[in-house]
C-alpha cells in the first residue's frame, strides 16, 4: 500500500505542476503589453469563444437529443443499424473533418464551383470561414457525447410514470417534455458539458478555419512571438473557463438521479411513410456526418497515394504508434495502481486525491503543454551548470519522448480509470480473502486474481487511451521532440497550407 501512496502523490504533483504553472505567470505582469492586450484582443477572444461554446450547445443539443429521442422511443426501418451507427462521427478528430468541409465547401471548392457552373451564384458564399461553420464542423463529431447519455437515459425510463401521467390526461407531447426528458436532464446536461469542454479545448479545427480562440492565441503567443509567460496567462483563463463549465454542469445536474426502471421500456412503431422519414432523418445525419467525410477523405487519399506514400509517410505511422502504445501502457498500469489502492481505502484524503488525479482530462492540450513546458524550463536552466560539470548533453527532460508521454498520462488517465473502477467495483471481496487465507501474497494475488478478472478492463482502458493519443493534436504539435512528427502533426502542417488532398492519406 505504500506504494500506492507514493504513486498516487506522484500522479496528482504531476497534475498540480501544470495547474499552478499557468497561475503562477501572473506573479510577473507586462502592464502595458496586457493594458494593449485587454483592449484589443482580448474582447475579440472572448466574444469567439462564448460565440461558439453558445452554438455548439445548441446544436448538440437539439441534435443528439433528438437523434437519442428518436431510436428510443420509436421503432423504424434500420433502426437497430443506426442507432449504433450514429455514434460513428465520435471517432472523426473534428479538425479531419474541417478539412474536408472546407476541400468541399470553399469558394474554389467543387460545391460552390458546381453552383457557379449551373447559374446558382445566389447559394455561393464568399467565405465560409465563419463561426456558423465551425459549429456544424464540431456539432457533426460532438453530438454523440449527447447522443449516447441522452439515449441510455431514455432506455432505461420505465413506463411507470409515462402510463401514470397519461392516466392523467396528459398529452404524448407533455409526457415527453415534462416526464422522460425531464427524467433524462442529468444525462442530457452531462453529455452537453462534455460537448462544451471539449470545443473549449479544441485547436486543430478552429485554427484551420482561422478563427482565433484562445486556443490559437496561446499557440501564436507561444511559437509566434515566443512569450511564454503570456501564452501560460492566457492558458490561466481557458483553464478558469473550463472550470466555469465543470460547476455550472455540477450544479445543473445537482444530486438528481432518476433510475426507475418500472414496467418494460417499448417503442411506438413507426408505419409507412411516418417510418421512411424517421430513416431518412437519422440516415442523413450519418451519411453528412461520417459517411460522405470518409468517402471523400477515401477519394483524395487513393488520388494522391502514390506521392504521399513514401518513407516519410512510414515513420509517421511508426512514430505515432510508438508514442500511443507507450501511453497507453503507462497509463494503464496506472490505472490499475490507483483502482487497486481506491479499492481499499475508505473515503477519505487518498478518495479525495485520486478524483483530483482525474482532473487531467479538463486541462486542454494547449494549458497542459504550457503549464509543463515552463517549470522544465527552468528545471533545465537550473540544472545546466550540474549537466556541464557531469558532462551530459542536451536537455534531461525538456523536448523528450518520456516528457511527452507522462503528459498523455496525464491527459488521458480519467479514460482509463472509468473502465477500471468499474471493473473493480463488480469484484466480490470474498475471491481475494480466500486467495489471502490461502497464503497469497500481494504479488501472487495481482498476477493470479486480479490481473485475469480485470484484464478486458485493462484492454479496454489501453485502447481507448490509444485511440485519444492517435487524436490529440495540441499536446503533440506544442510538446513532440525535435523530428517526432505523427499523423495528427502531418494533418495540421498540410490543412495549415491548403494542401487537403496530401493530408487525407494521414487522416485516413
Amino acid at each position: 500500500m505504500r506504494a500506492g501512496k507514493l504513486l498516487l502523490l506522484l500522479v496528482a504533483a504531476l497534475v498540480a505542476v501544470p495547474i499552478v504553472a499557468v497561475f503562477s505567470a501572473w506573479l510577473s505582469i507586462d502592464g502595458e503589453l496586457w493594458q494593449h492586450f485587454a483592449s484589443t484582443r482580448l474582447p475579440q477572444l472572448l466574444g469567439n469563444t462564448l460565440l461558439l461554446l453558445v452554438l455548439v450547445g445548441i446544436g448538440v443539443t437539439v441534435v443528439g437529443v433528438g437523434l437519442a429521442w428518436l431510436v428510443s422511443m420509436f421503432d423504424f426501418p434500420g433502426r437497430r443499424w443506426l442507432e449504433w451507427a450514429l455514434m460513428l462521427p465520435m471517432a472523426l478528430p473534428a479538425y479531419v473533418l474541417a478539412f474536408v468541409f472546407l476541400g468541399l465547401f470553399e469558394y474554389s471548392g467543387p460545391v460552390q464551383g458546381w453552383l457557379r457552373a449551373n447559374n446558382l451564384q445566389l447559394l455561393t458564399v464568399a467565405d465560409v470561414r465563419s463561426a456558423g461553420s465551425i459549429a456544424l464542423v464540431m456539432v457533426a463529431v460532438l453530438y454523440p457525447y449527447v447522443y449516447l447519455l441522452a439515449r441510455n437515459a431514455f432506455v432505461n425510463q420505465g413506463r411507470h410514470f409515462v402510463e401514470a401521467a397519461q392516466s392523467l390526461g396528459a398529452s404524448p407531447w407533455r409526457v415527453a417534455l415534462t416526464v422522460n426528458l425531464g427524467m433524462a436532464r442529468p444525462a442530457i446536461t452531462a453529455g452537453i458539458a462534455l460537448a462544451l469542454m471539449e470545443t473549449l479545448a479544441d485547436f486543430g479545427t478552429v485554427a484551420i478555419f482561422n478563427y482565433d480562440t484562445f486556443t490559437v492565441a496561446i499557440y501564436k503567443a507561444w511559437f509566434h512571438y515566443f512569450d511564454l509567460q503570456m501564452a501560460c496567462q492566457l492558458a490561466s483563463i481557458l483553464l478558469l473557463l473550463v472550470a466555469v463549465a465543470l460547476m455550472a454542469e455540477t450544479n445543473a445536474r445537482g444530486k438528481r438521479a432518476y433510475n426507475d426502471k418500472q414496467g418494460e421500456h417499448r417503442r411506438q412503431p413507426l408505419r409507412g411513410s411516418r417510418g421512411w422519414l424517421a430513416s431518412a432523418l437519422a440516415g442523413s445525419v450519418f451519411a453528412l456526418c461520417f459517411a460522405l467525410p470518409m468517402l471523400q477523405l477515401l477519394h483524395w487519399a487513393l488520388a494522391d497515394m502514390a506521392s504521399t506514400l513514401d518513407p516519410h509517410f512510414r515513420r509517421l505511422v511508426w512514430r505515432t504508434l510508438a508514442l500511443a502504445s507507450m501511453a497507453a501502457l503507462l497509463t494503464a498500469a496506472v490505472a490499475i495502481g490507483l483502482g487497486l489502492l481506491q479499492r481499499y481505502s475508505e473515503r477519505g484524503w487518498k478518495t479525495r486525491l485520486i478524483s483530483f488525479a482525474k482532473l487531467g482530462y479538463a486541462l486542454p492540450g494547449t494549458v497542459l503543454a504550457v503549464g509543463i513546458v515552463m517549470p522544465l524550463g527552468l528545471f533545465e536552466r537550473i540544472s545546466l551548470p550540474l549537466k556541464d560539470a557531469l558532462g551530459l548533453p542536451g536537455q534531461l527532460l525538456l523536448g523528450t519522448v518520456a516528457t511527452l508521454v507522462i503528459a498523455y498520462m496525464v491527459r488521458f488517465l480519467a479514460v482509463a480509470m472509468g473502465p477500471m473502477e468499474s471493473a473493480l467495483s463488480k469484484l466480490k471481496n470474498s475471491i481475494p480473502e480466500a486467495a489471502t487465507s490461502l497464503g497469497a501474497d500481494r504479488l501472487r494475488l495481482f498476477t493470479s486474481i486480479y490481473l485475469p478478472l480485470i484484464r478486458s478492463a485493462v484492454l479496454l482502458a489501453m485502447l481507448m487511451v490509444f485511440v485519444d493519443v492517435v487524436k490529440e493534436m495540441p499536446a503533440t504539435l506544442l510538446m513532440r521532440p525535435f523530428g517526432w512528427d505523427t499523423l495528427a502533426v502531418r494533418i495540421f502542417e498540410m490543412t495549415s497550407e491548403g494542401q487537403y488532398q496530401q493530408a487525407a492519406l494521414p487522416a485516413v
